[in-house]
């Protein structure tokens, strides 16, 4: 009854502050002709409404597709349509063909956060909550976690669950920017706890649902294709061959029929589906997008690829370098596929994606923000730093927006926060403990450690202070760029100079984190894989 309250209790706080930064401005408040995210979704309830389905990819005069044509999958598309048939209900003038662009009364405002907060209500919320309660319970790699309260009364559980539904990061895109990121993940998130439980084909199916929802899920779809089949090869589990092969068959099962309902409307015509998968691909848009942090555009700055290469030939580029930067995270997890591997397996995943694909956005760094919320218990300290990083890394949008003040702020809330929720983050980082003893025995055991290995005390003393110094120096060049970013005027030679320095700065960050994650992965599991299993035996 108590942990019942006090998830109910984390939850409340966590949507109370949603509900305030839902005061804040919104994509493309009062800036026609073409507003923002928040008039796309608007837009596309009108149109899912007022147009036949065959007609909702199709550019034609009642669906121009330069004025935020529908490029999202079907599952958008119909949850448009439930949205649209509810504002019209509430009043028809909201989604009104042709008449409603640029619709920003302050009715309409309300009903679209609220959408917003019950959609998150209904789906990331409740799939953080379960993961967390799934996974808290469970033995991974012959460790069995001690879930003891700290000083606060919170459970690492309960710890882990806050800081995942106070991630600053997805908060301001879904509630302050506008869109239903939360939709898509809270799916995803469902997929990887279920898939904890060994329900291979239940996540399949929720994974199919969150791909089908946003195409950008394809970020996370390798680590699931990966895990599930070397689940199922017999040489590394005590199944049978048969055994392996019809669950691998019911996954395919379900994933086709999934694909099969969803796409229903749009396999009647060829023209139709091919309309479809172009709008959800749209390589004539270039490499990138803005100034986003990943490697594309940190090389545009002293080597133009978008005027030296045609997006052809950058597509292809981008092809083989993902390919081979998630590679290794993949077969690794084929090889030795346990749960921590694969929570580290679609870090990488979505790190490669996000750093090496084509046309990336700024906020996909959410498709990374959320695996690294789901893995946080176990690396505190390197989890709390990227999450950080991430935040930041998409200022640039917020300051277009007007959300700086709700950036700062849920920034500096999220970071003291974590300080005082998870007061040693710093000293045990690795092994993710969230017990405070007494000083008394605290002070005992260190004394008894400095006895019986005072050069190793020393060495782990010299390695903290290093990631010490590394962190505070991150977060200050952070603290920089996020103060003359708002403040200082930029050179007129120069106008993007802020925004540029910004996805550099952030760029460089998260190829750390790759090549860190990725060591964790191949190095630092793999070995704790057979240290279990020299234990066993």
């Amino acid at each position: 009854m108590q942990e019942t309250l006090r998830l109910a209790l984390i939850t409340s706080f966590a949507v109370l502050l949603r509900c305030c930064v839902t005061y804040h401005p919104h994509s493309g408040e009062g800036k026609p002709p073409m507003y923002g995210d928040y008039e796309a979704q608007r837009h596309w309830q009108e149109i899912t409404l007022n147009l036949p389905v065959d007609k909702w990819y199709i550019n034609t005069t009642d669906n121009d597709l330069q004025y935020w044509g529908l490029d999202y999958p079907p599952l958008t598309a119909y949850h448009s349509l439930l949205l649209g048939h509810v504002a019209n209900r509430i009043d028809p003038s909201f989604v009104k063909l042709q008449e409603s662009r640029g619709f920003e009364s302050a009715a309409h405002k309300h009903f679209m956060r609220l959408t917003v907060l019950i959609a998150d209500v209904l789906t990331y919320l409740p799939a953080i909550v379960y993961f967390y309660t799934v996974t808290s319970s469970r033995s991974w790699n012959g460790r069995q976690f001690v879930d003891e309260s700290n000083v606060f009364g919170l459970t690492r559980r309960d710890a882990a669950v806050l800081m995942a539904l106070i991630y600053p990061g997805l908060i301001l895109i879904d509630h302050g920017h506008f869109q239903y990121n939360c939709v898509s993940l809270g799916l995803f998130v469902a997929a990887v706890a279920v898939i904890m439980r060994d329900l291979f084909v239940v996540s399949s199916l929720l994974f199919v649902l969150a791909l089908n929802y946003k195409q950008m899920e394809l970020y996370h779809a390798l680590p699931f294709f990966f895990y599930i089949l070397g689940r199922h090869t017999p040489s590394k589990t005590l199944r049978s061959w048969f055994r392996c092969i019809r669950t691998l068959a019911y996954v395919s099962l379900a994933v086709l029929l999934t694909f099969y309902i969803v796409w229903m409307p749009f396999l009647r015509s060829r023209d139709v589906l091919f309309s479809v998968v172009l709008r959800l691909f749209p390589f004539s848009r270039g490499v990138f997008e803005d100034k986003v942090a990943n490697v594309w555009c940190a090389i545009n700055v002293v080597y133009k690829l978008r005027r030296i290469l045609t997006n052809a030939q950058l597509a292809k580029i981008c092809l083989v370098t993902t390919t081979c930067a998630v590679l290794p995270s993949c077969v690794s997890l084929y090889l030795s596929p346990t749960r921590n591997a694969f929570l580290v397996s679609l870090i990488n995943s979505a790190l490669a994606f996000f750093l090496f694909s084509f046309q990336v956005h700024e906020k996909s760094i959410l498709l990374v923000a959320v695996p690294v919320l789901l893995y946080f218990q176990n690396d505190p300290f390197s989890c709390f730093w990227f999450l950080i990083i991430s935040h930041f890394s998409m200022l640039p949008l917020f300051i277009k927006d007007e959300l700086y003040l709700a950036y700062l702020g849920t920034m500096v809330f999220y970071f003291s926060s974590v300080f005082w929720i998870w007061p040693d983050i710093f000293d045990n980082g690795k092994t993710s403990s969230l017990l405070n003893k007494s000083k008394s025995k605290s002070k005992g055991r260190v004394k008894q450690h400095k006895k019986s290995k005072p050069l190793s005390n020393l060495l782990d003393y010299g390695k903290r202070s290093w990631f010490l110094v590394a962190f505070y120096s991150s977060i200050s060049g952070v603290l920089l760029l996020s103060i003359i970013s708002r403040f200082v005027k930029p050179p007129e030679r120069y106008p993007d100079l802020f925004p540029l320095l910004v996805s550099i700065y952030s760029c460089g960050h998260f190829l750390i984190f790759f090549l860190y994650f990725n060591y964790t992965q191949l190095f630092v599991l793999r070995k704790e894989i057979v240290a279990s299993k020299v234990k066993s035996h």
